[in-house]
């Protein structure tokens, strides 16, 4: 006869998985020597691995690269591909910069948070989409501009993206 898992069991559990990822992060580290140059580097990492950068995560960071927490939390909330929270399933980050700005991307944004019943920056409570923005992606001459699920969508049409979106979430037309 089994047991049901406690909640000491889901913890252990919990523990060991976190063990391998806090070696695999680890030896991330050790490959840059511990160098402070290699923050967003480690960061990349961190985020794989976790696939979010908890306040306790950026702090071991900190403290192994020796480097004021002060710094390793500008830097993860400076660049907009780090997250401090859990992200959903499927994101999609709207850049709100100038250009993306003057071409529609609040409109844009507007749309989808109505599509999606998803507010910017916050995540469905199912947990299958994320709504972001940031404040620029660097890709001004395609503005307005997205990112779907790591996919950089240039010129953005809201007719495109939310059907996009539509499929993703599955919502018929």
């Amino acid at each position: 006869m089994t047991t049901p898992a406690t909640n000491t069991d889901v913890d252990r559990s919990a523990r060991v998985a976190g063990d391998n990822r806090r070696k695999i992060l680890e030896a991330t580290m050790k490959r840059f020597q511990y160098q402070g140059d290699a923050l967003i580097e480690v960061l990349h990492k961190a985020q794989e691995l976790y696939g979010f950068l908890s306040p306790e995560l950026l702090s071991e960071v900190a403290q192994r690269l020796r480097l004021p927490p002060s710094r390793v939390y500008g830097v993860a909330t400076f660049y907009h591909f780090f997250s401090l929270a859990p992200q959903g399933e499927h994101t999609c980050t709207i850049c709100l910069g100038t250009a993306c700005y003057v071409r529609g991307a609040s409109l844009l944004l507007h749309e989808l948070e109505a599509l999606s019943g998803v507010k910017a920056g916050h995540t469905s409570a199912d947990g299958r989409f994320s709504l972001l923005t940031a404040r620029c992606l660097g890709a001004c001459g395609i503005a307005p501009a997205a990112v779907l699920d790591g996919e950089v969508i240039g010129h953005a049409d809201r007719s495109d993206l939310t059907a996009r979106i539509r499929a993703l979430l599955g919502h018929e037309e």
